[in-house]
């Protein structure tokens, strides 16, 4: 994919874009200019691999879904996440165009990409990359969807296969809404974080 291409596009479309090499010197720069803030994680396997979470909880009010504290559930820690003045997500694809994607089964990760913060952070690896907004839907359907329902243990027919989207009806689906970033959002800061290295799903 070329990388170049992509950084161009999404700054034409109103994003902020860093780029680093490895996911050490991102972890870095997110915390130096995140401080002395509210942060809401969606729910990623990116943020994880890379520990966002315990680096960020050091010097900010963190809250993540994946990361509970006082025996709260998920749904009311990722309403907490929605207030917050920073929101850190990832997302399923990107596209050289300028597009990202993302599929969600609760709305969570969708609803915090979109309004009502300071600043959104996304935060992703070039594995997700592709070259046309039609790939990069296809591959959050078919590549990132499966993967992160057999993450979870859900008892859907991808998850159990981890091939492909069967368009199913199971009860544990988590490809439920879907969201296409054209350009960054008015009225909010919005930054992508692209490393170049395999992260998440």
């Amino acid at each position: 994919m070329d990388i170049t291409k992509a950084m161009a596009q999404f700054e034409q479309k109103g994003y902020t874009v860093s780029y680093f090499d490895r996911a050490q010197a991102a972890t870095t720069y997110l915390d130096t200019v995140i401080r002395q803030q509210t942060v809401g994680f969606g729910d990623s396997a990116t943020l994880s691999d890379m520990g966002l979470f315990q680096v960020l909880r050091a010097r900010n009010e963190v809250f993540d879904p994946q990361n509970r504290r006082n025996g709260s559930s998920f749904l009311s820690t990722a309403k907490q996440c929605l207030t917050t003045d920073v929101y850190l997500t990832s997302v399923n694809a990107l596209s050289e165009t300028g597009e990202l994607v993302n599929i969600d089964g609760t709305g969570n990760r969708l609803a915090g990409a979109l309004f009502g913060h300071e600043k959104v952070f996304f935060v992703a690896g070039t594995n997700k990359l592709v070259a046309t907004l039609d790939q990069a839907i296809w591959r959050a359907r078919n590549v990132a969807a499966p993967k992160n329902a057999k993450r979870l243990g859900l008892r859907t027919p991808c998850a159990s296969r981890a091939d492909r989207c069967y368009d199913c009806s199971s009860p544990d689906r988590i490809c439920n809404g879907m969201l296409v970033h054209f350009k960054a959002m008015d009225d909010m800061d919005m930054e992508i974080v692209l490393v170049d290295e395999t992260l998440g799903f």
